[in-house]
């Protein structure tokens, strides 16, 4: 019995000083681990040098110059499939990518106020429009595997009744990629996503639907059972978003377009005082 106590001591010790040494490493090592994409342009994608770049890449600078003086960001390339386990397994401390903050992704991490509100929406040919899922029906539908739109479409679809040939990528680029090449008849995702794909591909013959299909909010994943860290980076986004920092932001992302007023007052909301 004696040695059944000690060693469940020992593991309520070890979890306990796993939990509370994120911000203790990072000042110990100079270093911020930030997990990011290179399928997910304007949020977070590799520049043409390769280096990371995107909203919430640009956020995730942010807020490691605020953890303190002389932290260094060290980047390190997620999968799509795979980013929030990179999260939970310690492998990266922030995920800089458009991540929904839900209930089911909670039970893997934790999430800091909120960065960004988008939302799915469809692309498809002008020939073939797609601003209702009853224009679903019988059509070759792609959407990338794990995420939060893939939940919204095979709910919607099993609601409404719509029988589509939904097919799962693991990349943004794949699924482009086959709705160009008339492998799919839509492509469904975050709208920022699909607007930036679509600007860059110069493809005449597509549209992007008018309507949003969900509404998403962005969080950064964090460590799951660890508050100081969160309350660090909490503090460092209120402070952004007081600042007025978090407009230039914007900015470089998306240029001079006005600000929805949902994401003003997402910003307002969460401009929290420090005392």
């Amino acid at each position: 019995m004696r040695w059944v106590i000690a060693l469940a001591a020992l593991l309520l010790l070890s979890q306990s000083a796993s939990a509370a040494g994120v911000l203790e490493r990072i000042k110990d090592s100079g270093v911020i681990r930030l997990g990011y994409r290179d399928d997910a342009e304007p949020y977070s994608y590799q520049d043409a040098n390769g280096r990371p770049a995107g909203y919430v890449v640009d956020v995730c600078r942010e807020v490691a110059s605020r953890l303190g003086g002389g932290v260094r960001p060290k980047f390190t390339l997620v999968p799509s499939t795979k980013r929030f386990e990179a999260v939970r397994d310690g492998q990266i401390d922030i995920l800089c990518d458009p991540s929904s903050a839900t209930i089911a992704r909670r039970e893997i991490v934790d999430f800091s106020l909120p960065v960004y509100l988008d939302g799915a929406a469809a692309l498809s040919r002008t020939s073939l429009p797609a601003q209702r899922f009853e224009d679903f029906r019988g059509k070759r539908v792609g959407v990338l595997a794990g995420t939060t739109t893939e939940h919204v479409l095979n709910d919607a679809l099993d609601s409404l009744g719509i029988n589509a040939d939904v097919i799962e990528v693991n990349d943004h680029r794949v699924g482009l990629d086959m709705l160009w090449a008339d492998k799919l008849d839509i492509y469904f995702a975050d709208r920022g996503i699909l607007a930036a794909k679509l600007r860059h591909a110069d493809r005449p013959g597509f549209e992007l639907s008018k309507q949003y299909f969900s509404y998403e909010t962005y969080a950064l994943a964090l460590p799951r059972d660890d508050s100081a860290f969160r309350l660090a980076v909490d503090k460092a986004l209120a402070e952004l978003y007081r600042s007025g920092r978090i407009n230039a932001i914007i900015r470089k992302t998306f240029g001079n377009v006005p600000l929805d007023e949902m994401l003003k007052a997402m910003f307002v909301i969460n401009a929290l005082p420090d005392r």
